[in-house]
């Protein structure tokens, strides 16, 4: 059984991966991450740092894994809490980790080219929607806004005070995968991972811009499955 623990990107919860489960196949569980301040933990107050935001998914998620090989998977801001996430299943748990996807992410040392942290909120929402290049429907509705934003401003928050370490690499694979019309993250860009990984790492491109996840869900989880099968059933292929 391989597990594949999915972080959502700035403002995001599980429901963005509910597709995925209906698409995966036999032997794949899609493990989505719930962070605080969303869904069904809308009460609870958003964490602001990606060291705290890793502790709560080990707590939530260690136990649903056990026994499972796993893979990590982050989209956009969610890519550094996936790498934060997999170095702390190696260490803290003895997990096998098969292999980091980040999507659409700059690579850990990248900094993003302009902060969102602390502007008002009209100019905080133009700077995520400019680097995120998407605006959740929720948000034309001043209610809704008002409920989400505290949550968004964190996990922005939590994205752009990350800090990595060059001289920490990871101990498994990584594929960092991006549309091939993605105007926000470059090709360079993605290969700034290939620093972050002591155990080889490949670039991949599939069609459609930013989110092209939405889209290529299908062929993604495709990717994803092959990346991970075993060196031997792949040499079988």
């Amino acid at each position: 059984m391989l597990s594949i623990i999915c972080c959502p990107f700035a403002g995001a919860g599980t429901a963005f991966f509910r597709p995925w489960r209906r698409l995966a196949v036999p032997g794949i569980e899609v493990v989505p991450v719930l962070l605080p301040g969303r869904e069904r933990l809308i009460e609870a107050a958003p964490v602001h740092e990606v060291a705290e935001a890793v502790r709560f998914v080990l707590a939530e998620t260690a136990e649903r894994v056990a026994g499972t090989r796993v893979a990590v998977f982050g989209h956009s801001s969610g890519g550094v809490l996936a790498y934060a996430l997999a170095r702390a299943l190696l260490a803290e748990t003895g997990t096998e980790v098969v292999r980091l996807f980040v999507s659409g992410a700059r690579g850990p040392e990248v900094p993003p080219p302009h902060r969102a942290t602390g502007l008002p909120a009209a100019d905080f929402l133009a700077r995520v929607e400019d680097f995120a290049g998407y605006r959740h429907p929720a948000l034309a509705d001043p209610e809704m806004r008002k409920l989400i934003l505290p949550t968004l401003r964190a996990d922005v928050e939590m994205y752009e005070n990350y800090r990595h370490d060059p001289a920490e690499r990871i101990s498994v694979p990584i594929t960092a995968i991006r549309g091939t019309d993605d105007e926000l993250v470059s090709a360079t860009d993605v290969l700034g991972w290939a620093a972050a990984t002591s155990e080889g790492f490949d670039s991949v491109e599939l069609p459609g811009g930013h989110m092209y996840l939405t889209e290529q869900a299908p062929d993604l989880l495709r990717l994803l499955l092959a990346s991970t099968a075993p060196a031997a059933t792949r040499e079988n292929r």
